[in-house]
């Protein structure tokens, strides 16, 4: 059975398609080529995260390491999205390059990964709460990626940051209500204004400030992008940061998996 020892040799061809894809995004004229090394990845990496969900008997969602695994995953492919929809070649390189640093922690900080997935997991609306989730993430990432390129002046980003944060914005609010479903069943109430959800909601009130703050300024860019910038990092607080919060220790019904 595939275990967490394994990674790399999924890994590292995976990331190799990515690198690969990326620098012939760079020198333009090979799109066939660079949809068909992004896709070959991720059906590598896409495999490995599904031996590990067989292996496991159950979705590889419980620690922070699995959800970095679906975050690895994600990156590449809104890379893609972005490259695809917007034509913007350097995106490739920077989602590859953050898929890299994520899969270097998980290899350098290796989690132990039970099958065991306590009663508050077991519920058809974990999984798609947090899978839901990841992917959002990973488009955010992308956004905020492309915000700090404006901010040093490099290219308009505007339709493409827009887009993906209002996208983004969406998934996170379908992932918030599966998670409120996911609640109300394993611990009877849809909302409890536990520290975790209490981040989720002031990381989708951020979120929402920025698409106002665009709609409402429009030609005023840089505040709006520098908000943005404020939003990915509440989004990495409600992340993982809530389990280095005093206010989350021993009390957060949602750090089962630290």
């Amino acid at each position: 059975m595939i275990n967490w020892d394994d990674l790399w040799l999924f890994a590292l061809p995976a990331w190799i398609c990515w690198l690969t894809a990326a620098l012939l995004s760079l020198r333009g004229g090979w799109r066939r080529s660079v949809y068909l090394l992004t896709i070959t990845g991720l059906l590598i990496f896409g495999a490995y995260i599904a031996l590990m969900w067989l292996s496991l008997q159950r979705p590889p969602l419980r620690t922070m390491g699995e959800t970095r695994l679906w975050y690895s995953f994600f990156l590449p492919l809104v890379g893609l999205i972005t490259y695809s929809r917007w034509h913007y070649r350097w995106i490739l390189s920077f989602s590859t390059l953050l898929s890299g640093v994520f899969i270097c922690i998980n290899l350098l900080k290796p989690e132990i990964h039970s099958k065991l997935m306590m009663p508050a997991l077991q519920s058809p609306w974990f999984a798609p709460h947090v899978i839901i989730y990841m992917f959002a993430y990973a488009l955010m990432g992308a956004a905020v990626l492309m915000a700090i390129w404006q901010l040093l002046g490099k290219q308009d980003q505007l339709p493409a940051i827009d887009n993906l944060t209002r996208v983004g914005l969406s998934f996170i609010t379908v992932g918030m209500l599966f998670g409120a479903l996911w609640a109300k069943e394993a611990w009877g109430t849809y909302w409890s204004w536990d520290p975790k959800e209490t981040w989720a909601a002031a990381t989708w009130l951020c979120y929402l400030v920025y698409l106002h703050l665009r709609r409402a300024r429009p030609a005023d860019v840089s505040p709006a992008l520098l908000w943005l910038i404020f939003c990915f990092l509440c989004l990495q607080i409600c992340w993982w940061g809530i389990n280095y919060l005093p206010s989350a220790q021993g009390t957060s019904i949602h750090t089962y998996g630290s």
